[in-house]
């Protein structure tokens, strides 16, 4: 069956950076829009990044444009979220998806993802 598992998840301090992954298993998404969303606890899931097949296109969250980078690498089936200076507010649990397009089109809309990982914890202490 078709999985997506992230990984990379932590604790760290603010203004450090951390690195999530996410592979896919059971089918290829190379030629999928592929995302990045967020759930803090008491919050509704939160869009974060998305990236077009060959990375050319991306699109970013105001909160967060700057200071993170999604990339990927299709060889590997695999997708990345470079985070770089951290701040407490960052703290939620993030989690991959694979949108049902090529294009970008509504991308920051949850419902546009057909796939989900499990999530990885991400704490930035103050």
């Amino acid at each position: 069956q078709v999985q997506l598992v992230e990984s990379g998840g932590g604790l760290v301090q603010a203004g450090g950076s951390l690195r999530l992954s996410c592979v896919a298993s059971g089918r290829t998404f190379s030629d999928n829009v592929m995302g990045w969303f967020r759930q803090a606890p008491g919050k509704e899931r939160e869009f974060v990044a998305a990236s077009t097949w060959n990375s050319l296109s991306t699109y970013y969250a105001d909160s967060v444009k700057g200071r993170f980078t999604i990339s990927r690498d299709n060889a590997k089936n695999t997708v990345y979220l470079q985070m770089n200076s951290l701040k407490p507010e960052d703290t939620a649990v993030y989690y991959c998806a694979a949108h049902r397009y090529l294009l970008l089109l509504q991308p920051t809309e949850t419902n546009m993802y057909d796939y989900w990982g499990q999530g990885t914890q991400v704490t930035v202490s103050s």
